[in-house]
Formats: C-alpha cells, sequence, structure tokens
C-alpha cells in the first residue's frame, strides 16, 4: 500500500469516525428530550448518591412526570416537604430517617424542573402558578389529610399558596428561610415590573462578585443574566461545603445546559404573583391551627423574613435555628427534623 492509499484510508477512517461522532451527539441531544421541549435526566445519573436509598414514585400531571418520595408507614398522618430552587429532594436526606423513625408518613415531591422530575427546556414554560398547580394536583391525587407541610425557599413559596388553596387538608405548617411576597392594589400591579427593572439595573455579574455581596437581587440578577448556572459552585458556598459525593447528588438532575431553565428562570419569578399571593394571605391570617417559623440566623437571602409571618398569622410561634445558612436542611438537617417531630407531639414554642 502506498503513501496516497494510506493517506485516502485514514481520510475515510477519519470521516467515519467523525460521523460517528456527529451520530453520538446528535443522538445524545434528542435521547432524553421524551417531547419536544421537555427533557428527562437519564436515570444513571442519579445512581450510587450518598446518603439517598429512598424508592422513586412518579406520578403524570398535565404534560410532565413528577416524581416524588413516599417514605414511611402509609397510613400514617403525612409530612409534605417542598425543596427550592437549585437543589431537588435529596436536600430532605438527613430529614426523611428521622421523621419516618417517629412514626410519620413523608412525602418529598420534586418541582418541575428539578431532580428526577421532567424539565422543559425553554424558560418561558415556567410560571409561580404552574408549579403550584402541579403540586395541588399532587397532594389532591395523594389525598393526603391531617398532612404537616414543611417548605423552605421556593417550597415555601409554592406550598403555602397549596395550603391556601386546600386548607382543610393540612393539620400546621412549619417554614424557614422563605417568604410569601405580595401586594394589593397599585403596588400589586406594578410591583413585579419594578422588581423586573431592578434586575436589569443590578446587571450580570460573575460569580466572585456575587460571593463578594449576596443578596437577594444580586442572586435572581446572577441566575437570569448568567449562560451556564454553575450548579455545583452555588451548592459550595451555599451548604454543601467541599464533599463532592454531595456536589455530584445536587448536579445529577443537570447533565447540561438544556436541563437548567428552571434553575435559571425560578428567582426571577419570585414577586410574579403579588395580588395573588395577597389573596392567600386572607387563609393564613384567619389560620387557627399550629404555624411554626423556624428560620436560620444566617441567611443572607430571607433574613428577617419570620416577621412578616410573626405578624400576620395568629398565634405564630418562632425559633432560630443557630448557625445554619440558606439551605437549612443541609446545615442542620437533624435538628429541624427534630423541631418538626416536637412540634407535632404538641411543644409550644415561642414568639
Amino acid at each position: 500500500m502506498n503513501t496516497q492509499q494510506i493517506c485516502r484510508k485514514a481520510s475515510s477512517y477519519t470521516k467515519r469516525l467523525l460521523l460517528v461522532l456527529m451520530l453520538a451527539v446528535t443522538i445524545d441531544a434528542v435521547a432524553n428530550e421524551i417531547e419536544p421541549g421537555i427533557m428527562r435526566t437519564p436515570d444513571q445519573r442519579f445512581e450510587n448518591l450518598k446518603d439517598y436509598p429512598f424508592e422513586p414514585h412518579y406520578l403524570k400531571i398535565g404534560k410532565y412526570r413528577v416524581h416524588y418520595l413516599d417514605e414511611g408507614p402509609p397510613t400514617a398522618d403525612p409530612i409534605l416537604l417542598i425543596h427550592g430552587e437549585p437543589t431537588w429532594s435529596y436536600l430532605y436526606r438527613k430529614m426523611i430517617p428521622i421523621l419516618t423513625g417517629a412514626g410519620h408518613r413523608v412525602i418529598v415531591p420534586d418541582l418541575v424542573g428539578f431532580g428526577k422530575s421532567d424539565k422543559p427546556a425553554s424558560q418561558s414554560d415556567y410560571s409561580y402558578q404552574m408549579q403550584v398547580d402541579v403540586m395541588s394536583e399532587l397532594v389532591s391525587h395523594l389525598d393526603l389529610t391531617e398532612t404537616t407541610f414543611f417548605g423552605q425557599d421556593w417550597g415555601g413559596l409554592i406550598g403555602l399558596r397549596v395550603v391556601a388553596a386546600a386548607p382543610d387538608r393540612f393539620a400546621r405548617i412549619v417554614v424557614s428561610n422563605t417568604g410569601l411576597p405580595a401586594a394589593a392594589g397599585i403596588q400589586g400591579w406594578i410591583g413585579y415590573p419594578l422588581f423586573k427593572l431592578n434586575v436589569w439595573l443590578e446587571g450580570a455579574m460573575t460569580l466572585e462578585e456575587l460571593r463578594s455581596n449576596l443578596t437577594f437581587p444580586r442572586w435572581v440578577a446572577y441566575s437570569h443574566y448568567v449562560d451556564d448556572l454553575p450548579v455545583h459552585e452555588l451548592m459550595k458556598f451555599m451548604g454543601a461545603q467541599n464533599d463532592e459525593a454531595i456536589i455530584r447528588a445536587y448536579t445529577a438532575p443537570f447533565p447540561d445546559v438544556r436541563y437548567k431553565a428552571g434553575a435559571h428562570i425560578m428567582p426571577y419569578l419570585v414577586p410574579s404573583q403579588l395580588r395573588e399571593n395577597e389573596e392567600a394571605w386572607k387563609v393564613f391570617e384567619a389560620w387557627e391551627k399550629p404555624f411554626l417559623c423556624a428560620f436560620s440566623d444566617s441567611d443572607p437571602i430571607s433574613r428577617g423574613g419570620e416577621r412578616a409571618f410573626l405578624t400576620r398569622v395568629p398565634g405564630a410561634q418562632n425559633i432560630t435555628i443557630e448557625g445554619a445558612g440558606h439551605f437549612v436542611q443541609e446545615d442542620a438537617g437533624e435538628e429541624l427534623a427534630g423541631i418538626i417531630n416536637e412540634f407535632i407531639a404538641g411543644r409550644e414554642f415561642g414568639r
């Protein structure tokens, strides 16, 4: 075989190799797009995660397959735990065994766009109301009653609306590091446009700039403008320290940026339903069941957020969890689970 033949053969081999690689990339690009515009994280991404031995459950709600955990005695009164973003049900791994160990049934869903739930690839497919509707349907389908609700971050914003829509299903509420932003009248109409203007004024920034001055508006601006949200880096400085096994678990739902539309847009939507939330507050201003604030003392995102609940919810109780940041479940999950158990058992906390 002469030199020219060798070159032609090598060229042919190279072309075939490139074709195979291009085909593999094409298959990867569509293999987990279960419907146009809906991504589903491959199951193998969730194999052998640290301290997450729980059995998955799935429910089709509208266009989306929603994942949830259902642990503990099936006939016991349930505890509903809803996560925020960019986390998923993995955030509750420290709490679930303590809650089930006290005899409770524990339901932990993954929001649409997170965890093992389906993920719309377009940010325009996400809305505050969509998340509320999906979680409400899950509660209705499981026919949860005498339920204890716990929510943190977006878990509180969404879950409190779920409670307000069906208060008879819930026996008590615990919230941590969250809020329910609301306004009536002209403020209810102009509040969100003004918020979006403020985000625009903040503009794009680096992760280092965000770290140097972490506030809620800056967090929204960062997540809105960054091209590819670095979930691994965010979780390192917001709760998971440097345990690579834990970081891998938090990044498992997001093989690449196509799966991160929810993580990018959800912070931007926080004040998008001010008037609807004001209606929900009417339920809580007439609340006669136990209500507990269990905020941490070191959260720059929601610091002081408990005051609204303590002011507006009759008889709301309060406890401060010391030495914990925004993701209190990560920093003090065992302590928080113990508090919830005691609250269900009838312990009275102060104001």
